[in-house]
């Protein structure tokens, strides 16, 4: 074990804690659910944009995308900007709207937002189902990258590094709840900035400069310094199959949509906006050009999901090291905790205050539900990331998709279409679920593109069909009546 590396990251790690032990003496004020779950919805602008950064940049855009940059070279880096509108889609899309619906409905989790609009408790069912299952294998991703971390960088075996990592994060989020959650990603965040720009220019010196790093490069191979990338893999479906994935479709996902319903005011979605745009910018770019041009450093690794701790203790003194491991560990963490909220949250709003409502009023017994389901569930996902895969970036836009397909189209649609019900919204989430797990499972790309693609086409086109005999079937009930 490295000592010099592992100092700074302990360091990290006590002060992690220091912040969800302030977090739970804010969190004996207020109803227990909106404060657990929520922060009873206290999100400043500097906040909201530090929590949204840091929960869509997990260890696939600072292990598994940096992996893919050193693999297929430049391209790569072009394409990760890709994801540069997410925050501004994801506040300005549901913004607004989305947190006015929400203090409305009192709602505390995606599916209340749900049911609320569509009144079917059969689609809460179905939409917690498949969010649970999906978190399951994102936060498995999570796990795995945070394991492979303190293995490659700190020299701690990958079974005890897991033990290490997945007991702290279930830990300080059981206990601290989402205030612990938020005010860790601010910090994170920082963090994270303050990592990204640090290794690049470190990449950079010890390539030679930026001009010696290219031409390397290309002596490797022509195609990592082209636009194609490594065996011509960025094609254009390819490409716009990415867009949807990682930017557009981020508007679905529970644990990003969730954030927009917990700032304070107008004036924290505007600054949101502008501070997340500009911090996803920084990480995005800083990350995947370390990557791309780590290979010009490291030109014969194996398992390219290495390239950044590898990096880590090559390029940078130890305790430079040990600062930088922190930032793809609050990358995972800040990930893993949003996850782990927004699952418990459904166990025990959407599943069960569902079928026992009588106990909402018991706190007591809330409180101690909330906290043993996050704690369990981070002791399950520990267990499932005990065998991992090589990289790690195909598993997590796999739980990306699966999470898109499902609840973009009920969630957009349902705020913005007035006319939208609950069996268009039913036949939108089956259709949008089966559609991507079979184009997924058989590896089916039709045209070129990425299975979510044509899963988010038919999902969509579903929901109208759905939607024109849920107002048929009401007609002809009306008519009967």
């Amino acid at each position: 074990m490295q000592t010099e590396v592992l100092l700074p990251l302990i360091a990290y790690l006590l002060l992690v804690f220091g912040l969800s032990v302030f977090a739970y003496t804010r969190r004996q004020q207020g109803n227990f659910l909106t404060e657990y779950f929520l922060g009873n919805r206290s999100m400043g602008g500097f906040v909201l944009a530090m929590t949204l950064t840091a929960t869509y940049i997990s260890a696939s855009s600072f292990i598994g995308g940096p992996g893919a940059a050193y693999k297929y070279g430049l391209g790569w880096v072009l394409l990760s900007m890709i994801q540069l509108p997410a925050v501004w889609l994801s506040l300005g899309v549901l913004g607004k709207k989305f947190a006015i619906l929400a203090r409305r409905y009192n709602a505390v989790t995606l599916n209340d937002m749900l049911y609320a609009r569509y009144q079917s408790r059969l689609l809460v069912w179905l939409a917690s189902l498949s969010l649970l299952v999906a978190f399951l294998g994102a936060m498995t991703v999570q796990f795995i990258g945070g394991a492979r971390l303190l293995e490659t960088a700190a020299g701690i075996p990958y079974d005890t590094g897991l033990l290490i990592f997945g007991v702290s994060i279930a830990l300080y989020t059981a206990f601290g709840g989402f205030r612990a959650s938020v005010l860790n990603d601010a910090m994170q965040g920082l963090v994270m900035l303050l990592g990204t720009i640090l290794l690049l220019v470190a990449v950079i010196h010890a390539a030679g400069g930026l001009h010696s790093a290219v031409s390397k490069l290309q002596q490797i191979d022509p195609k990592l310094v082209s636009v194609q990338g490594a065996g011509d893999v960025l094609s254009l479906p390819f490409m716009a199959s990415f867009w949807v994935l990682v930017c557009f479709g981020v508007i679905g996902l529970p644990h990003t949509a969730v954030r927009c319903i917990s700032y304070r005011d107008s004036k924290a979605v505007h600054r949101g906006i502008v501070l997340g745009t500009l911090v996803v910018a920084v990480l995005m770019f800083g990350m995947h050009l370390s990557g791309a041009l780590g290979r010009a450093i490291l030109p014969n690794l194996k398992i390219p999901d290495q390239v950044i701790p590898t990096l880590m203790i090559s390029v940078l003194p130890p305790f430079a090291a040990g600062i930088f491991l922190a930032a793809p560990m609050a990358a995972i963490m800040s990930t893993i905790n949003a996850q782990l909220l927004q699952s418990s949250a459904t166990i025990v709003k959407d599943l069960y205050l569902g079928v026992r409502p009588a106990q909402m009023r018991n706190e007591r017994l809330l409180k101690r539900f909330s906290s043993l389901a996050t704690l369990i569930l981070g002791l399950l996902v520990l267990l499932a990331a005990w065998r991992p895969p090589e990289m790690i970036i195909w598993l997590n836009l796999l739980a990306f998709g699966g999470l898109e397909a499902v609840f973009l189209w009920p969630l957009v649609l349902g705020l913005y279409w007035e006319r939208a019900n609950a069996t268009g919204a039913l036949c939108s989430m089956i259709v949008g679920a089966v559609c991507y797990t079979l184009l997924a499972s058989i590896d089916l790309h039709i045209a070129g593109l990425h299975p979510i693609v044509p899963s988010l086409l038919l999902s969509l086109l579903a929901f109208y069909l759905g939607n024109r005999l849920g107002e048929y079937r009401r007609a002809n009930a009306l008519t009967a009546s």
